[in-house]
């Protein structure tokens, strides 16, 4: 019994073994044009094989790719398409600097940081105004979810006016609640409603009251 470790490495096993080895066996044909012939038939068995490829843009394009690559980049055949090339295919991509920046208010963000910088390039100064009402917003949303519990106006007051070097100043009067409202939705209204009354009187046991209920007598 031949078990799998003992056996070659599969390099696309969504193919299996048995096309592993044909690709194998067209290594071993010397006649070119036996070889192109048997070529396009392992092609076409691959296509069957995996019929999720013809969703896929230029699928027949991938299909001699894997052989070319199953073949250890060996196979040599008359491809309607370019070669692949090994160090393109299995080239290790980049390492992408983590973005490493002082941010103090980490709780909120770093858009909170892009957005204030965006206002601060506003030259209109109502806009600027209406658009730091938003940003506080949106503070004050971010900094509950992080808290998990409601602060103070004041609180997002002050530190929208530090973050912004002093420019962009809101009032007492400023609606921070905009975006709360808005993510509590209609669900939490008719919860509110319920537990202030408006809702149908309920049983110490819990049960909702039937004004044609009547209790049944033992006996």
């Amino acid at each position: 019994m031949n078990y799998n470790t003992e056996r070659g490495r599969l390099e696309m096993t969504e193919y299996g073994r048995n096309v592993q080895r044909m690709v194998e066996y067209l290594l071993s044909i010397e006649d070119d044009k036996k070889r192109n012939e048997q070529a396009k038939i392992v092609i076409e068995l691959m296509g069957q094989l995996n019929p999720h490829l013809k969703n896929v843009e230029d699928f027949r394009h991938k299909l001699w790719d894997h052989i070319i690559i199953m073949s250890d980049f060996k196979l040599q055949v008359d491809s309607p398409y370019p070669v692949p090339d090994r160090d393109v295919i299995f080239a290790k991509p980049k390492r992408i600097p983590y973005p490493q920046s002082e941010f103090r208010h980490r709780h909120y963000g770093k858009n909170i940081e892009t957005l204030i910088k965006k206002a601060l390039e506003m030259d209109d100064e109502q806009k600027r105004q209406e658009f730091a009402e938003v940003i506080g917003n949106y503070m004050k949303l971010v900094h509950t979810n992080w808290n998990n519990e409601t602060v103070n106006n004041h609180v997002i007051i002050g530190d929208l006016e530090r973050m912004s070097s002093g420019v962009l100043k809101l009032t007492e009067d400023s609606n921070l609640d905009l975006l709360a409202k808005e993510k509590r939705g209609p669900a939490h209204q008719r919860d509110n409603d319920r537990s202030g009354g408006g809702g149908k009187r309920r049983s110490k046991g819990g049960q909702q009251r039937n004004k044609n209920f009547k209790p049944r007598h033992k006996k």
